[in-house]
């Protein structure tokens, strides 16, 4: 939660809180879980959460690029496609798009985009969203399910984790294509800054 004094009054964000609101009503943008199922392509889902992150940390914290690079541990240049990205522009070629295997910086910066100003205009569904959670884990096979299951899990958690103890206690029965996450999560770089960092680890790791 961070503090936020303009103008005589002070508002707290919850800055880890609205990235996950971001990250989910931009999967609802695209279509849902069985939308992205007919192309197989969870693999979108760490950069997704990255740019929500991105798009939260600029417009909320008035980041700059640099800051934001450091605090997900990507390049300036990576950071800067997101927050360039023209969400009018991605959404018109979404659809081309999800046939690909890896998502595009710019594009997952539009979708974020887009999902944050949905959310600042009121059109914010949690109880869809949470549904489109349970559908994840119904209709995708175990290996890609490993993204949501690690931030359902991960609630309660302070970021940064400066090692893997608290990781392992709250995420170490997940399997991952037949690998015991617990021991992947032994062998990633700490301090891990925050959720989208996280993903990331694992994903290379894996």
């Amino acid at each position: 939660m961070v503090k936020i004094i303009g103008e005589g009054e002070i508002h707290e964000v919850d800055i880890d809180g609205l990235a996950l609101r971001v990250f989910l009503k931009g999967l609802e943008i695209l279509g849902g879980p069985r939308k992205l199922v007919e192309y197989r392509n969870l693999t979108w889902l760490p950069s997704l959460m990255s740019a929500s992150y991105a798009v939260v940390l600029s417009n909320e914290l008035m980041k700059t690029e640099d800051e934001i690079a450091q605090f997900l541990g990507l390049t300036r240049n990576t950071v800067r496609n997101m927050l360039r990205a023209d969400p009018e522009i991605v959404m018109k070629k979404l659809e081309g798009e999800l046939e690909a295997k890896e998502i595009k910086e710019h594009t997952a910066g539009g979708i974020a985009k887009k999902a944050y100003q949905e959310i600042k205009e009121g059109r914010d569904y949690p109880l869809m969203i949470g549904e489109y959670l349970k559908q994840i884990e119904t209709i995708y096979e175990e290996k890609w399910q490993w993204p949501i299951s690690v931030l359902k899990n991960i609630k309660g958690v302070d970021f940064p984790v400066n090692s893997p103890d608290i990781l392992i206690e709250k995420l170490g029965k997940i399997i991952i294509e037949d690998k015991k996450l617990s021991e992947i999560l032994k062998k990633l770089e700490y301090p891990v800054k925050n959720p989208a960092e996280l993903l990331h680890k694992i994903k290379e790791k894996l």
